[in-house]
């Protein structure tokens, strides 16, 4: 089974418009971030939605009922919002609602790197994870393996609903950074990679139910 996942970016919130790390604490949006929630649903107004999702974060979840608001008042049949866990951002751990170049640079300088892209660019983006991890005094922080595995449990949530069908449309509502892991570990060389989606932007991938998760991602347009 084939299903067409939307994936938008939530709305700005005031952790993004302060460059703060924001994985799974709660941040509302900002004016600026409502207005990118409504203009992801003009979008998609046209698409109808056999099922949503999104994280159980107030950004998410603001960003998730203005789409579908939308959508609604353009004649779609609205779908039940479903909200979980397992499609929450990177858990940042002791750094959540740090300043993101001083969280980077706690986690990249023990290994000669400064910056998050110079963390990325030498080691790979699953290093930012484990690095992180390893600088938390608390290690909260997840691992890339913690990270992937939860991941992976939201694609499963998805999978194994049982009133979708082949070809469905499915709205998500993700995260800056996890829609970086997708493409980097999904997308092929053409994307551009140096910086996150905007907030607001509509991700489609194809998502086939039947394939292991690391062959089951194809990546349709990235951060449009």
């Amino acid at each position: 089974m084939i299903l067409h996942l939307h994936l938008v970016r939530h709305g700005q919130t005031y952790f993004n418009r302060y460059n703060r790390l924001q994985g799974w604490s709660n941040s509302p949006l900002t004016e600026s971030g409502i207005a990118d929630a409504a203009k992801a649903g003009e979008k998609l107004k046209d698409l109808t939605f056999a099922a949503a999702y999104c994280s159980d974060t107030t950004r998410a979840q603001q960003t998730a009922e203005k789409i579908l608001d939308i959508n609604e008042s353009a004649g779609r049949t609205r779908p039940e919002l479903i909200a979980d866990m397992h499609f929450r951002e990177q858990f940042y751990g002791y750094y959540e609602g740090l300043d993101m170049a001083m969280a980077w640079y706690a986690a990249g300088a023990p290994h000669g790197a400064k910056t998050y892209n110079e963390i990325v660019e030498r080691f790979g983006l699953g290093a930012s994870r484990d690095f992180l991890k390893e600088a938390d005094p608390f290690h909260d922080a997840e691992s890339d393996e913690e990270y992937w595995t939860r991941v992976e449990g939201a694609f499963r949530l998805i999978a194994d609903n049982p009133d979708l069908h082949d070809g469905d449309g499915v709205l998500q509502i993700s995260h800056g950074n996890t829609l970086l892991s997708l493409a980097h570990r999904f997308g092929g060389s053409d994307l551009d990679l140096s910086e996150r989606p905007a907030n607001g932007s509509v991700t489609v991938i194809d998502f086939d139910t039947d394939k292991p998760f690391a062959d089951a991602v194809t990546i349709v347009s990235y951060g449009k």
